[in-house]
């Protein structure tokens, strides 16, 4: 699949609530990094289940390849360090791709609940155009300033979780400006902190060029290909797909030298 701004200590934002605005505000750095005891505060919930995130996971910000904008991608590890109102706009723009059927493999639409168990099952990136370090309560503009989001999870049960899935999704709004490429540039650079060793990309299917050009363009390996794999919305015919893997404990410098402002 393809498709706040915190201080550089974590994830954090204000919350209001019945009794004003949230103590909860920005998270210190211990509440992501590794404390003495091995475990994370903000723990990644349901990773790698032989290795622990190796660093912090701090965000990372970029400039986008048209404007030249700065953006930030920011380590989510769950729909609590998220504003509702965003979570809700990337539960409607994945609905929006599920519904045209071309790039996702599945039917059905899912609920709030739903896409929240999936997307944010373990650990997301989310992707905001701005050069702020935290995010302003009164934010709603979406629609301009969300970029893109993609998830990594385990691929495989227990004793294979080593090897992860990642999923993509760029704000249809947004597309056109070399978010796609950005979002694979930091999945290279968080997964591997994430405790992964390997990536495995299931289904990109061949009629999703834009997809399988990053992927060639990040130095993926096609380790894989599964004819007719997909009854897609447009087209007559069962539609091919390519299966993608990468060594994460050698990812190559050159793919990332752009990527930091």
């Amino acid at each position: 699949m393809t498709s706040i701004s915190i201080n550089f200590s974590g994830l954090g934002y204000l919350r209001s609530n019945s009794k004003g605005v949230d103590a909860r505000g920005p998270l210190s750095r211990s509440t992501i990094r590794r404390n003495s005891h091995n475990t994370m505060a903000r723990t990644l919930r349901n990773g790698p289940a032989f290795s622990d995130p190796s660093v912090t996971v701090e965000p990372i910000q970029f400039k986008l390849f048209n404007s030249g904008d700065v953006a930030t991608a920011f380590p989510v590890f769950s729909a609590e360090d998220l504003p509702d109102s965003l979570v809700d706009y990337m539960h409607q723009e994945f609905n929006k791709n599920v519904d045209a059927g071309q790039t996702y493999p599945h039917m059905q639409l899912m609920n709030r609940e739903e896409f929240i168990d999936y997307w944010l099952h373990s650990f997301c990136a989310v992707a905001l155009k701005t050069d702020k370090l935290v995010i302003g309560p009164e934010w709603n503009d979406w629609e301009d300033r969300f970029l893109g989001t993609f998830f990594v999870k385990p691929n495989y049960l227990p004793r294979c979780s080593h090897n992860c899935n990642g999923g993509f999704l760029v704000n249809s709004l947004q597309r056109g400006q070399g978010i796609g490429y950005r979002l694979g540039q930091v999945y290279l650079s968080w997964a591997p902190l994430l405790g992964y060793t390997y990536s495995v990309f299931n289904l990109v299917f061949v009629t999703n060029v834009g997809s399988w050009k990053i992927w060639d363009k990040l130095a993926f390996d096609r380790i894989g290909y599964l004819p007719k794999a997909a009854i897609l919305k447009g087209f007559e015919q069962p539609v091919d797909a390519i299966m993608f893997g990468k060594d994460l404990t050698n990812v190559e410098p050159r793919l990332l030298a752009d990527l930091h402002v």
